[in-house]
């Protein structure tokens, strides 16, 4: 984790000790100090305003040039910083007054590389003016909602009544629509996220109240 208050940190790292199959590797209150503790991470929980002035997308991006995923830790009162995290490619934004459940469940699954789509994430996209608008046709939109959703190419063949090959070919154009539009999506994760952003999926109800 990386947090400059140390009682922020003592307090994470308390919750995740009472976590099953969690271990909080280091805590540092830069990203610099935690790679110069260790990079044998999978994923750093990140607060996205820090007292040494970086920014959350460059921190995010030298973490993720050495392969650790990312999830930002926030008050969620700084709507830029969230949404250059974002285009970062961080994997999702969880507020700190989120339960201590809530955090859990978010760790796992950005740990597990799943985006965390919170509706704190998507605000921030949706009100994103730099995010180009693709244009789907009905069929492109059905098959994204599919595939993107976790179904594999076959079976969404067998849903449609379509060849995989077929199928194939229209993930294809869409992922070329959406490098067109500066939103590349080379893998389904790229494209689960795409589908998020553009509404082509609901928000998943990650957090339960």
């Amino acid at each position: 984790m990386v947090e400059d208050f140390e009682s922020q940190l003592k307090g994470i790292e308390a919750i995740i000790d009472e976590a099953d199959g969690l271990t909080l590797v280091a805590g540092a209150a830069t990203v610099d100090a935690l790679l110069a503790i260790t990079t044998d991470i999978d994923l750093v929980v990140l607060d996205l305003r820090l007292e040494d002035g970086s920014s959350p997308k460059a921190n995010a991006e030298q973490l993720h040039a050495l392969g650790i995923k990312v999830l930002v830790f926030t008050t969620a009162d700084y709507p830029d910083l969230v949404r250059s995290a974002i285009g970062a490619g961080v994997l999702g934004v969880v507020r700190k007054s989120a339960r201590n459940v809530e955090l859990v469940e978010a760790i796992r699954q950005a740990a597990d590389g799943h985006t965390v789509a919170t509706m704190d994430w998507a605000a921030a996209i949706d009100a994103d003016p730099h995010i180009g608008t693709v244009d789907l046709s009905p069929r492109q939109r059905e098959i994204l909602e599919l595939y993107a959703s976790g179904e594999q190419a076959a079976r969404v063949g067998q849903i449609t009544g379509l060849s995989t090959e077929t199928v194939n070919a229209y993930l294809s154009r869409i992922r070329r629509k959406y490098a067109d539009a500066g939103r590349p999506a080379p893998t389904k994760t790229e494209l689960y996220k795409r589908a998020l952003e553009d509404g082509w999926l609901p928000i998943p109800r990650l957090f339960r109240r």
